[in-house]
Parts: structure tokens; C-alpha cells; sequence
């Protein structure tokens, strides 16, 4: 199975028509949070059909600049990943939309103890699969990917905490856009691609119970 992640989308999706070639055999993709910019439904409903385009198949999260009102949308509409898990081609898929608390007071922010709550609540749903694959709009505390220009890290302790204690063997986030890069929590690979305009994207290949996992660039 090959999955494409990316996010922070933030509506500017014009970049999926120069990834016909990554898209050609891509089975699934998966939005890691933002798809508006403080939108709601109708604007995420718009970057779900412009995704679908390049791939039916898609699992999305709603980043904190979304509104509160497209999380239960996204369930509604079956791609839910906020709070949930499922197995697609052998791999556990689960995640945690919104952010952790910011001095912006954007739309969809969330207590650490949510983050963890959250996280747990997903993670129970695929608890006794493995591989897992943790998607994670904020990325966890002090890593290579939740660091802001002055290089102060800004992530959430309690999804660090989390990918610590579970140990997934790959964890996508986003929401930090100057920090797009791949690091480590022990065994548990850690990705931001950046904002989508930027042409960053996460390649996930799974097979025989193992992810291969990549950061690339258009």
C-alpha cells in the first residue's frame, strides 16, 4: 500500500496537478490538518473534492485555523481520523486534529490533556494491530518539527508523551510551517512536510508489517 500525506493545505491544493506521477499508484491519501484557512464545512468540503480528485480514497484531520464545525463533518463524511482508527492494508491508522494552546486563540485548540485523550481514544480503536501510523496535526515537543523561526519548540508534550509510550513506528504532523524536516522519538519516525504550497509531502509505503517512510519535495 502507498499512502501520500501532506497538510496545513489551508485551500491552495493547486499543487496536486504536479503530482500526477506520485499520484499514479497512491491508495490512500491523508490530510494531517488545516485544510482551510479558519474555514469551515463548505471550504472543507472544496479541498476534500480537489483531493479526491487525485485519489478517492482519503482519511483527513482538522487543524486548529479550521473551524470546530468540520470535525464532525469529516465524520460525517466517513474520513474522520480525530479521535479514531482504523486498518487500511494491514496498518493503524489513528490521530489528533486541532492543536495545542497558542497565543493566536485560533478556532480548534486543545488542553494537553485532550491531546493525550484524544490520541488514546484513536490508538484504542487499533491497539492490537501493528504497524501503526499516528497522525498527529501538532507535532510532539522538542523535535526537529515543532520548532518556530526564533527555535523555540512549540509542540505538544502530551503527543510526545504519547508516541513515548506507544511507540508507533511512524507519527505525520504538520502546523508548524518553517518546520518541515523528519526526526526521531526512539523507534517512532517523526514527520512535518510543511504547508502544502510549499511542496512538501510524506510517502508511506507499507508492507510485510514494516512503513517505509519519506519526506519529499516537488
Amino acid at each position: 500500500m502507498k499512502i501520500i500525506s501532506f497538510g496545513d493545505v489551508h485551500m491552495a491544493t493547486r499543487n496536486l496537478d504536479l503530482m500526477g506521477e506520485v499520484m499514479r499508484d497512491c491508495d490512500l491519501i491523508i490530510l494531517s490538518g488545516d485544510l482551510t484557512n479558519f474555514g469551515g464545512v463548505d471550504d472543507a468540503r472544496k479541498v476534500l473534492a480537489d483531493v479526491r480528485r487525485a485519489c478517492p480514497d482519503v482519511l483527513a484531520l482538522s487543524g486548529n485555523l479550521d473551524q470546530r464545525e468540520v470535525i464532525p463533518f469529516l465524520e460525517h463524511d466517513g474520513v474522520a481520523l480525530h479521535g479514531k482508527g482504523l486498518v487500511k492494508g494491514g496498518v493503524g491508522i489513528f490521530g489528533c486534529g486541532g492543536s495545542n494552546i497558542t497565543p493566536f486563540g485560533t478556532p480548534t485548540e486543545l488542553s494537553e490533556d485532550e491531546i493525550y485523550a484524544t490520541l488514546r481514544a484513536g490508538y484504542d480503536f487499533v491497539r492490537d494491530v501493528r504497524p501503526l501510523l499516528m497522525v498527529c496535526h501538532t507535532p510532539p515537543f522538542d523535535t526537529k518539527c515543532d520548532r518556530i523561526r526564533s527555535g523555540t519548540p512549540v509542540g505538544s508534550t502530551a503527543a510526545r508523551q504519547f508516541i513515548e509510550e506507544v511507540k508507533p513506528e511512524v507519527c505525520i504532523s504538520g502546523h508548524i510551517h518553517e518546520s518541515a524536516g523528519v526526526d526521531r522519538i526512539g523507534p517512532t519516525q517523526i514527520f512535518n512536510a510543511g504547508p502544502f504550497k510549499g511542496g512538501g509531502y510524506v510517502v508511506v509505503r507499507a508492507g510485510d508489517g514494516r512503513l517505509d517512510a519519506r519526506l519529499e519535495f516537488l
